[in-house]
This record gives C-alpha cells, structure tokens and sequence, in this order.
C-alpha cells in the first residue's frame, strides 16, 4: 500500500504553487556558485523559510548539479521541532509528497535499521516537521529519480546517530543531508560571532554541538562523530543570519552550508 506523507508547509516555509516552486528553487540555484573540488558527500544545510535561508541552502545544492544522474538515494536527517522522541523516528508512509510531485522511501534500507534500539516510527513525528520537507523541493529539481530515507532526530547520542549513518552510507549513489540552521533569536552582533564559534567547532569536528548552538546539534554530532575516521574534510560554503536576508536584526536566526567531502573510506 502506497502511504504518502503529504506537504505540510508548503504555502508557508515555500510556495505551494508547482510552477512557482519550481521557479524559485531554479532562480536560488541559478544565483548559487558551485563549489569547486570534488563532489560533495555530505551537505549540511538550514531549513528555514526560502525568504530566511533559501540562498544559503542553495549554496549547498547547487554542488549536486555534477551529481544530477549519480545519486540514487539521500538521506536526509534533521531536528524534531513539533513531537519530541527519543532516538531516531522513520516514518510509516512509504512516500513524502511536495507540490512538485512524490519521492519514493527507500523502503528496503528503512527495513534495515527497524532492529536499531534508537530506531522508532512515528507518521506523527513527521506529519508536520518542517526540518526535513523544506529539502525536498531542492532535491527534487537537483537530481533526476532518487529514494529517500527521512530521519527526525530528536534525543539521540552522537554514537547512536553515527550507527545509522554507517548503516547507510553506501557508496556514490548516495548523498547524506544533515538539516539544521544554528542560533536563534540573538541581536546581530552576538549571532555573528556565536555563529562563528559554532562553524569553527563543525570544521574542527568537534562533535560537542549544542541544542543551543544549533537546533540540529543532535544529527550534527552524529556525523561529525563518524566525519573524522571516515576521512571527510569540510568546507564552509555560505554563512549569515536572518538579518542579512528578511528579517529585523534585534532577534536573528543564523544559517550555515557546509560541503563534506570522502578522501578516504572505511
């Protein structure tokens, strides 16, 4: 039976309008530079309205274009905002819709961890978390045909992260998308430098992320608990708050893109 988790923020975080989507997503990825070097393995990338932080992640995905046919698979991992769970929730629905069509769940990987202790399912957990649905329509213009397989994190363990991500790391077919934006609601100023702090502690893989400095602090550290012996190297791709793009600068969101990068393998 086809279960499809339809849109929940479209309207808000982006536009319901297909056409309109489409446009937008194309224009953002347009007016991003591509990162130059080797394709990206990992991204990390914000997850607020496209107004807030839609050039920031399109910084990120517009790395993908060399990758457009490669990719088969992402998963996708980002914070619970809305249902608080311990561990790591999957959904039941075997499909995540947008306005710009339905991405098909990798169902045989999501069999795969089903044994995992910080594995749960819950369609509640997802059917209204933005964290991970405002990614789609990104990966929907940049790649051709891939599955998904969409984690909301809520309170797990670095290590505990880092298990599922090696469970699904595979190979070149599949990107990994790690979505969290990184302080919230500071003047400018301390945002900045805040913000900075936490950039350099992600670059230096210090899997010591706090909630406080990024509300995906928990797939954050995951990754960056397993970056470091599989041999990824970072790269910082765009920086700036909510200041910099549509908001007032007295309580500023700040956002960050990161590319990482396999030199080695495990």
């Amino acid at each position: 039976m086809n279960l499809v988790r339809p849109a929940a923020v479209a309207g808000t975080f982006y536009p319901d309008n297909p056409a309109t989507l489409a446009a937008t997503v194309d224009r953002l990825l347009a007016a991003a530079q591509a990162p130059a070097g080797p394709s990206p393995k990992v991204l990390i990338v914000p997850h607020a309205g496209y107004i807030y932080s839609g050039a920031t992640a399109a910084a990120a995905y517009a790395a993908l274009a060399p990758l457009r046919q490669q990719i088969r698979r992402v998963v996708l991992l980002g914070p619970t905002h809305r249902v608080a769970v311990r561990g790591l929730a999957l959904p039941e629905a075997t499909a995540f819709a947008t306005p710009l069509g339905e991405i098909p769940l990798d169902l045989e990987a999501i069999a795969s961890l089903r044994a995992l202790p910080q594995i749960v399912f819950s369609d509640r957990v997802h059917a209204l978390e933005h964290s991970l649905e405002v990614h789609l329509p990104f990966l929907q213009r940049g790649l051709a045909d891939f599955t998904l397989v969409p984690l909301a994190v809520g309170d797990a363990a670095p290590e505990d992260v880092a298990e599922v991500l090696d469970r699904l790391w595979g190979g070149p077919e599949t990107l990994i998308v790690i979505s969290s934006d990184l302080s919230h609601f500071h003047p400018y100023a301390a945002a900045q430098q805040l913000d900075r702090n936490t950039c350099r502690q992600i670059l230096e893989m210090d899997a010591t992320i706090e909630p406080e400095q990024a509300c995906g602090a928990h797939p954050l550290n995951g990754l960056l608990h397993t970056a470091r012996r599989r041999g990824l190297q970072p790269e910082l791709l765009q920086l700036c708050n909510s200041g910099d793009t549509a908001g007032d600068r007295g309580r500023v969101v700040g956002y960050a893109a990161f590319a990482w990068r396999e030199t080695s393998h495990v």
